[in-house]
């Protein structure tokens, strides 16, 4: 019998696979893996998570681990290398948008003692169940993204919030009949 998953799973794709059966909706609490995966969606805006992820490596790279006091500190030399870097998404206004959510992201964590606190503190550390297929938006994405404008983020749209909610865990998104549900 095969396993069945949540049908927007490129099955020709063993990197799309694994991220859905290993990564995507399981809950997330480290704040490194949050940083990691937020910078990911805000790249995402307007693209396929699936183009994102097959440059996931290429990004790791590109921004030295998602070391995030290193990433604070790109200057207009880094900006322009990773502009020139052909494996990654070379979009100025989102590298721009990394930058300084960077900046905002380790404000919440001074603010709220790690980020996850602050993201999870929406959701009062519950996990709640979505199916995926139904919405792109929600109540919790509109408000997070309301609320991480108004601190200064940019490409955190109620939809690309919604995604990420969903790829860290908070919404659970798998289709009820996913092997992952």
């Amino acid at each position: 019998m095969a396993i069945v998953r949540c049908p927007w799973v490129n099955l020709n794709n063993p990197l799309y696979v694994k991220y859905h059966d290993e990564e995507w909706g399981k809950p997330v609490y480290d704040d490194a893996t949050l940083y990691e995966l937020l910078i990911l969606e805000c790249f995402q805006a307007g693209l396929s998570w699936q183009c994102v992820l097959n440059k996931r490596e290429d990004f790791r790279i590109a921004y030295e681990g998602f070391d995030i006091e290193k990433v604070i500190k790109f200057d207009d030399k880094k900006i322009n290398e990773l502009l020139q870097n052909p494996k990654i998404i070379r979009n100025r206004q989102k590298i721009e948008a990394s930058i300084k959510n960077s900046l905002v992201f380790k404000q919440i964590q001074q603010e709220y003692h790690s980020f996850s606190a602050y993201i999870w503190g929406f959701s009062k550390q519950q996990i709640i169940r979505e199916d995926c297929m139904k919405h792109t938006t929600s109540p919790l994405s509109d408000a997070i993204s309301k609320d991480l404008k108004k601190r200064g983020m940019r490409f955190v749209g109620s939809t690309t919030i919604y995604s990420y909610l969903q790829a860290v865990g908070i919404i659970n998104g798998h289709t009820r009949d996913c092997f992952c549900a």
